[in-house]
Order: C-alpha cells, then sequence, then structure tokens
C-alpha cells in the first residue's frame, strides 16, 4: 500500500507538472499577443523552478531507508541554558521545515531546561522520504550569538546535537522480548492542563541488552505514551541490526560525535556577523532568518549532491 501511495504521488507530480508547463505556454502565448502578463510570467516561472529543485532533491535519494519516516532526537551540549535553548531553536526550525515540505510532525517527548530551552527532546516526521531528507542532518550544530541570557551581553558559542533514525513499519518484525525491558511510569513536565502533570502518564522504557531509552509524554493517556515509545524502539532496534549486519556501526558512531567545538557539521552565525555555513559542502547563506525559519532545502540538496557525486 505504501509502494502504491508512492507512486500515484509520482503520477499526481506528473500531471501537475503537465498542467502547469501548458498554463505557462498560455502565458507566453498572451505576451507575445501584447498582454500585460509580465509579473504573472515571472512569478510562475520562480515557482516552477522551485518546485523542479525540489523533486531533482528528491531523485537524489536512493539509500533503502529513504522513503521512510524519520525521528529526530535533539540534545544540547556542554554550556547550560545557552546550548539549552539552541536546542530549542532548533527544534522550531526543524518543525518550520517539515511544515513547509507538508510532512506531518509529533513532539512525542521534550524534556524542557530549567531557566529556558530543553534538555532532550524527540520528533517523529512522517512523510514521503523524511528519512532520507533529515538524515543530512546528523551531527553537531553550532550557534554563535550575543546572549540573551548573558547581562553584559558577550558572545557566546553554543552546541547542540541533532540524530535521525528511520521509523521502523509495523510490518517489519522486530523481536523484543519483554523481560529486557524496564517500563517506569511518571508524571509529565510539559505544560499543565487535564491534569497532565499530576498523573502518572509519561513513559520511560529502557531496552537492557542494549541500553537504549526512549520515552514518550505528549499524550495524557500512559497506554498511548507507551505505544509512542515501543515504536520508537523498534524503530532503534531496527536501525541498530542494520547497522550490525552491514558492519556500519562505525559510521554509525562517527555520527554521534562529541557536541562541543571542532566537530560541528554546521555553524550558525549571527553577531558580529550573520553566515550560516555547512562544513561538509562548504556551502553557506547569510539570510540567517530564512534558514532558522525552516529553509534548509539548499544545505540538504548540497549534502545530497556532495554525497552522489562521492
Amino acid at each position: 500500500m505504501q509502494e502504491r501511495k508512492r507512486l500515484e504521488q509520482s503520477l499526481d507530480v506528473d500531471r501537475e507538472l503537465g498542467q502547469r508547463l501548458s498554463d505557462l505556454e498560455t502565458l507566453f502565448e498572451l505576451a507575445r499577443e501584447g498582454e500585460p502578463v509580465e509579473d504573472d510570467l515571472r512569478r510562475e516561472l520562480r515557482s516552477l523552478a522551485e518546485r523542479a529543485e525540489r523533486l531533482e532533491t528528491a531523485a537524489l535519494l536512493s539509500g533503502e531507508n529513504d522513503p521512510r519516516n524519520a525521528i529526530v532526537t535533539f540534545h544540547p551540549g556542554a554550556g547550560g541554558v545557552e546550548s539549552q535553548d539552541w536546542a530549542q531553536m532548533l527544534l522550531r526550525m526543524y518543525l518550520r521545515w517539515a511544515e513547509r515540505e507538508g510532512f506531518t510532525t509529533t513532539v512525542t517527548d521534550l524534556q524542557p531546561g530549567e531557566e529556558a530551552g530543553l534538555k532532550s527532546a524527540t520528533m517523529t516526521v512522517e512523510g514521503p522520504n523524511a528519512y532520507g531528507l533529515l538524515r543530512s542532518e546528523i551531527g553537531v550544530h553550532r550557534l554563535v550569538r550575543i546572549s540573551p541570557f548573558d547581562s553584559n551581553a558577550r558572545r557566546h558559542t553554543s552546541f547542540a546535537s541533532v540524530f535521525v533514525y528511520p521509523e521502523v513499519d509495523e510490518d517489519i518484525k522486530i523481536d523484543i522480548n519483554p523481560d529486557e525491558l524496564r517500563v517506569d511510569t511518571f508524571c509529565s513536565s510539559g505544560p499543565g492542563g487535564q491534569s497532565v502533570n499530576t498523573t502518572y502518564s509519561a513513559v520511560r522504557i529502557t531496552h537492557q541488552p542494549t541500553g537504549i531509552v526512549v520515552q514518550c509524554q505528549n499524550e495524557r493517556s500512559q497506554h498511548k505514551n507507551r505505544d509512542f515509545a515501543m515504536k520508537i524502539l523498534r524503530s532503534r532496534l531496527y536501525e541498530l541490526e542494520l547497522e550490525k549486519k552491514r558492519e556500519e556501526i562505525r559510521k554509525l558512531e562517527a555520527g554521534k560525535r562529541d557536541i562541543n567545538f571542532g566537530s560541528q557539521i554546521r555553524s550558525y552565525v549571527l553577531a558580529p556577523y550573520r553566515l550560516i555555513k555547512d562544513h561538509r559542502t562548504k556551502f553557506e547563506m547569510g539570510d540567517v532568518d530564512r534558514v532558522l525559519d525552516g529553509d534548509l532545502e539548499p544545505f540538504i540538496r548540497a549534502y545530497l549532491v556532495q554525497q552522489k557525486q562521492g
């Protein structure tokens, strides 16, 4: 059914592009006849070019897990409230990116910081090629800015890590021995309301053989939170097994570099100048606000092109 849906989406895109090209030919014909349609032509050409770039980016994906949904985790590095605030900024950036791409997102777990930001967060991103696009974001992200938490307005450097797992389909069998799980329940630490902070609805599951810990607290129902947590656990165990079979544990660990100076994949500089630079591809953009508001497509595309050429 998923393959059928993917093929139907491809056919829909083909029909859409055919219709837009036909409309473009009509606009050119009107222009030749002297009609004032230059603004419409420019707007449609720009829109069509952006659409073509996104389709070309998707065409660069060829990994076995690229079409899957994604599970994204965020962790601040050293630096206390500064790094915790940066991790929350990253979560917002990827939520905005997913919205721009038409993906569905769910924040399944969020541990808020004591002053601001977050201590950790996990979200799911559902949509075609979500994992294939987001795997380019795995690594440490570095922020340089004038700290809003520093009364002397000094410049600070903060780090936070992003890691991405492919979501496992329900039909893929992952054997999990219930005796190897430790399940803890606790009160949710998010915003209150409807007894969310006073009932033991949040669930934390520890897979003892591997040490993998997952948790979920976004639902009021303990049962739903447990189902979400088990779904994440299955995905992480599946990813681990794939890595073992293909001897890619080294690559996986390389993606989880120390969250500190010298290990970043991308730098976001807000002061003394404004620039975002990817250290892998050397691609950079000066429109920082645009990127932090979710426009990551140029960075993702540059990474995928580099991987294809490599």
